[in-house]
């Protein structure tokens, strides 16, 4: 990660959740429509050798957050997650990178009936992959951009 709006970036979430700096989570892409974060094996391995299943949850669940702020420009607004489910396929032993999309009409959507209504309700499928391109978890979240106040 040398792009400097990727290094704010991760400084960012680091600041807003302490616990994803912990974890070691650097934001690896983010735009309008997309973002991806990675997290390193090292401080994420369970008692007996892979990914924690609580660090797969957050690298996937902290996305909406991610793509929410790059997303969508509505005045006062904060994307919130309001539900999420995971399902682990198979075992992580590597690094991970969590990655999402939303494509151009949903996002216009979002922004468009949170600029109306105060708030819009939107979802997220993410699928969390190892360094050997296997697909280990997927998650799938119910978010909410909320103008807030």
């Amino acid at each position: 990660m040398t792009e400097p709006r990727l290094v704010a970036a991760t400084e960012n979430v680091h600041t807003l959740v302490p616990i994803l700096g912990a974890m070691g989570l650097e934001v690896v892409e983010v735009a309008s429509g997309v973002a991806a974060a990675r997290i390193p094996s090292g401080p994420n391995v369970n008692h007996f050798g892979v990914s924690y299943a609580g660090s797969l949850f957050s690298v996937a669940e902290m996305l909406g957050g991610l793509i929410g702020g790059a997303s969508f420009d509505v005045p006062g607004a904060i994307p919130l997650v309001k539900r999420v489910e995971i399902d682990f396929l198979r075992p992580a032993m590597t690094a991970v990178t969590a990655r999402t999309t939303l494509s151009p009409a949903e996002v216009d959507r979002v922004q468009a009936e949170a600029l109306t209504n105060g708030k819009s309700n939107f979802e997220l499928v993410t699928e969390v992959i190892d360094e050997a391109g296997t697909v280990v978890a997927r998650t799938r979240g119910d978010y909410q951009l909320r103008v807030m106040g």
